[in-house]
C-alpha cells in the first residue's frame, strides 16, 4: 500500500511540476525571430519583450493554465487531508474530482492556444517545449485524477 501511495503522490507532483514549468517558461512557440509564450513575445535580434497582447485569447490560456495549477495543488492538499481524516474503505472523489478539473483545464488551454496561435505566431515559428509540456500535463494529471476516483481508503 505504501508503494501505491508514493506512486501515486508521485505521478501527481511530476503532473503538477509540468504544469508549472509549461505555464512559467518562455518557450510555448519558437522560431527564428524569436519565442512566444502566454506572457512574453521576445525578439532575438533586438532582445526586446513586449506583453503578450494578442487578445481575449491568450489571456483566457493564463487563466486556465492558472486555474490547472491552482486545482492540482488543491488535489494534492485535499488528497493528503482525507488521507488522514477519510474513514476506512472511502474512495477519494473530491481529489480526483480537483485533479480532473485541473486536467480539463490544460486540455482546454493548449487547444485555445493551438487554435488561434497560427495568426498570433509568424509562419516559420513552430510549437516550443513549454507547449509540448502542457500536452504531457494533460494525461498525466488526468490518469492521477481517474486514480483518486478509483482508489479506496484501507488501514
Amino acid at each position: 500500500m505504501l508503494i501505491l501511495l508514493l506512486g501515486i503522490i508521485f505521478l501527481h507532483i511530476a503532473a503538477l511540476v509540468l504544469l508549472f514549468v509549461s505555464t512559467t517558461v518562455s518557450v510555448w512557440t519558437t522560431g527564428t525571430m524569436g519565442n512566444s509564450d502566454l506572457w512574453l513575445n521576445c525578439t532575438l535580434d533586438i532582445a526586446d519583450c513586449k506583453g503578450a497582447s494578442a487578445g481575449v485569447w491568450i489571456q483566457v490560456v493564463q487563466a486556465l493554465m492558472i486555474l490547472s495549477i491552482i486545482f492540482s495543488c488543491l488535489s494534492l492538499f485535499l488528497f493528503f487531508c482525507q488521507l488522514f481524516t477519510l474513514p476506512k474503505g472511502g474512495r477519494f472523489i473530491p481529489t480526483g474530482i480537483f485533479q480532473i478539473l485541473a486536467s480539463l483545464f490544460v486540455m482546454s488551454g493548449a487547444i485555445i492556444y493551438t487554435v488561434t496561435s497560427p495568426g498570433w505566431v509568424p509562419e516559420e515559428g513552430k510549437f516550443g517545449y513549454a507547449y509540448i509540456l502542457a500536452w504531457v500535463a494533460f494525461p498525466l494529471a488526468l490518469i492521477s485524477g481517474l486514480i483518486y476516483v478509483i482508489l479506496r481508503k484501507r488501514e
